[in-house]
């Protein structure tokens, strides 16, 4: 009987150094790693002791006086594959390492250019690293459009049935996110409030305050309709908008987020101006920061952009009316990453004069730079002989709640679910092809209505609608 293996290709990555490894090696310090797994890193040239030195560098700010001692352990576990990825005599090499020490394939993390998905998977299976027990985990993105999404998927099921195929969206592992379900399903207050008859609106708001810096040339082939709403975006909508799922398995809980997608309202021609703004920045005001255009790595002039933002609907009974605000962006005032409830006034006001005409009762869950939930309600203000209102926050801090145990690396729940064969927290394939298929009409009715372009100074706020 042979033992489990973690491949990671793509091992000297950026995201591998800054993510990956740190999560393998958590898993392993509170034991989530099985015991006898071994984990290999591949890449095109390096060797073990050169893995393990950039590993010493990459887990440095892991350590602690509780798991400094298992680092040696980890290190033990861990070993360098030489292997180009799209070399199929390569995979010989590798499945002769893997059947001297007695290996089978578990799972297989592809952090690699998604035009090498197809041929890894293909090379694995020409040299018999794909049985039923593997599973492959694929990083964003997965396409540029849902043609070439549809031509990546359809070459992975060459080898691998879908249940075998792992799609992340790093997102869906943040702590603030599962709280999406715990909020909707866990409990019986929010439960009657969550439709139209109740809810104003909903905002999504994905801002970054860096630039495209050392990045520009992968940057200017995606623009943030592409990089953002068509993953991240979009499956946070569909767990605020979903229907209760008949059960608690990943089937379940994915079925209804599908309907979300099929339920968003379409975007064209005729209706793009009022429900789609696309910017990109410029040099900030006190020409501090470089526009797109302006950084050191751009290429050309480009009009791909680097801020979206989309009125988006689901028509559906539930949703009927409710607009959900999706705006993301580059060089904007600040980073944050968070969803807004707001609820509808109440029917009658009957305390005087409202404190401000647009405030409301209001969810807020923010997911970067903190992980919060916070409600904010109205309360008479203390020791005032008018009866006034002024709104306060219920807080949950989501640390608190946990006594301070929450993993701050998406990835490592991510991994965790993957080794367990849990399939809730990944992408399945008809959720991809529908998030294209409606990110690729928006980019046809961009060009349709030849849709201008606002330009906005690096650290505003960005464009909005009126």
């Amino acid at each position: 009987m042979t033992a489990p293996a973690f491949l990671l290709f793509g091992a000297h990555g950026d995201l591998a150094l800054r993510m990956l490894w740190p999560s393998l090696f958590r898993l392993h310090c509170d034991g989530s790693l099985p015991e006898d797994m071994a984990l290999y890193g591949v890449s095109r040239s390096g060797s073990t002791a050169e893995l393990h030195a950039h590993l010493h560098k990459a887990l440095a700010e892991e350590l602690n006086e509780g798991n400094r001692h298992r680092l040696a352990g980890f290190l033990a576990k861990t070993e360098f594959v030489n292997l180009d990825a799209g070399h199929a005599t390569d995979y010989a090499g590798l499945a002769d390492i893997l059947r001297k020490a007695g290996r089978h394939v578990a799972i297989s993390y592809l952090s690699m250019p998604p035009d090498l998905f197809t041929p890894i998977v293909a090379n694995l299976q020409g040299a018999g690293l794909i049985d039923p027990r593997t599973r492959v985990i694929l990083e964003k993105p997965i396409g540029k459009d849902l043609a070439s999404s549809r031509a990546i998927s359809d070459g992975v099921a060459g080898a691998l049935a879908e249940t075998q195929t792992y799609r992340i969206d790093h997102y869906l592992g943040k702590e603030a996110v599962q709280n999406l379900l715990a909020l909707r399903f866990g409990n019986a207050i929010f439960e009657p409030l969550w439709n139209s008859h109740h809810i104003e609106s909903v905002h999504i708001s994905i801002a970054e305050s860096l630039g495209i810096g050392g990045r520009w040339a992968y940057y200017n082939k995606s623009g943030a309709l592409r990089d953002m709403v068509q993953n991240h975006m979009l499956q946070l909508i569909s767990l605020i908008a979903m229907e209760p799922p008949v059960n608690g398995s990943s089937e379940a809980i994915r079925n209804e987020k599908i309907k979300v997608l099929q339920a968003l309202h379409p975007i064209t021609e005729s209706n793009f101006a009022e429900r789609v703004i696309f910017g990109q920045y410029t040099a900030s005001t006190d020409g501090s920061l470089p526009g797109y255009n302006d950084e050191a790595d751009a290429a050309e002039t480009s009009d791909t952009e680097t801020f979206v933002a989309i009125k988006a609907h689901v028509d559906n009974w539930r949703w009927k009316g409710v607009p959900f605000y999706l705006k993301t962006g580059k060089r904007l005032a600040s980073k944050h990453t968070e969803v807004i409830i707001t609820f509808k006034e109440v029917p009658q006001f009957l305390f005087g004069q409202k404190p401000d005409a647009d405030l409301c009762n209001r969810l807020v869950i923010q997911m970067q730079p903190d992980e919060s939930i916070t409600l904010e309600i109205f309360n008479k203000t203390p020791d005032v002989h008018e009866f006034v209102l002024k709104p306060v926050a219920l807080n949950l801090e989501i640390n608190e709640a946990g006594n301070g145990k929450i993993r701050h690396i998406a990835y490592e729940r991510l991994i965790r679910d993957a080794i367990k064969g849990d399939r809730t927290l990944f992408v399945r394939r008809d959720e991809l092809e529908q998030a294209w298929a409606w990110i690729d009409q928006i980019h046809a009715a961009r060009k349709a209505a030849r849709a201008p372009l606002l330009h906005y100074p690096a650290g505003c706020h960005g464009p909005d609608f009126e």
